[in-house]
């Protein structure tokens, strides 16, 4: 997991960018699921892959912290951020209530360029499914979701979504880690959202959307 850079010694490098590079690695390892819910993050064991004082790191934690990827405990360090089941229900009924009223809305403003824009994100994904990359699948899967809550038309659905983005990340609600089935195929059940939205029928694209959200269909 270490990452080559040049170091900052000789100034090529501001502290900014340089917590952006562990930002970017434990995001990652989170998402990807290498970093598991409960495992400890070690600053100085990061810094020391980076080839960084342990400020940048700190910083960069302290943005995870704020995203709700990880928990930081006073005396006892940080760790990503635990699951319960129940809370995991919560955010899927939420989501597939702030979807449902996204697509039902999307559907009366959906052009062929908005087709284009989700498509790509299915090409993303199934690109990234291809190579087993976990973290690039979730942020398709995930900027997928949110485009269509903008083309809801509605001022305050990504207002909603921009709230709990945070959680639909570090609970797993989007592209799970986890997840034991096809890659691929999860890739084209998004494809299938995209002929719901275009058939132009606005209570069957509500009902597939929030299916989709709570895990009734993949």
């Amino acid at each position: 997991m270490s990452i080559p850079y040049e170091s900052a010694d000789n100034g090529s490098l501001s502290r900014t960018l340089l917590s952006d590079q562990a930002y970017d690695l434990v995001r990652r390892s989170i998402l990807e699921g290498t970093l598991q819910p409960g495992a400890r993050i070690v600053e100085s064991e990061m810094a020391r892959q980076l080839g960084v004082s342990q400020a940048p790191v700190r910083e960069a934690v302290k943005r995870l912290v704020h995203e709700g990827l990880v928990v930081s405990v006073a005396r006892r360090g940080s760790y990503v951020r635990q699951i319960s089941e129940d809370e995991a229900a919560d955010a899927r009924e939420v989501r597939g209530l702030l979807e449902e009223a996204a697509a039902r809305d999307a559907v009366l403003h959906f052009t062929g360029a908005d087709r284009v824009i989700l498509e790509t994100f299915v090409g993303l994904m199934q690109e990234s499914a291809a190579i087993l990359d976990l973290a690039g699948f979730r942020q398709a899967d995930m900027a997928f979701h949110r485009a269509v809550v903008l083309m809801s038309g509605n001022s305050y659905l990504p207002r909603l979504w921009d709230v709990m983005e945070p959680s639909l990340m570090s609970l797993r609600i989007v592209g799970d880690p986890g997840f034991k089935g096809d890659w691929n195929e999860m890739a084209v059940s998004h494809q299938r959202l995209i002929e719901v939205l275009a058939d132009g029928n606005r209570g069957r694209a509500a009902a597939a959307f929030l299916n989709h959200a709570t895990g009734i269909e993949a």
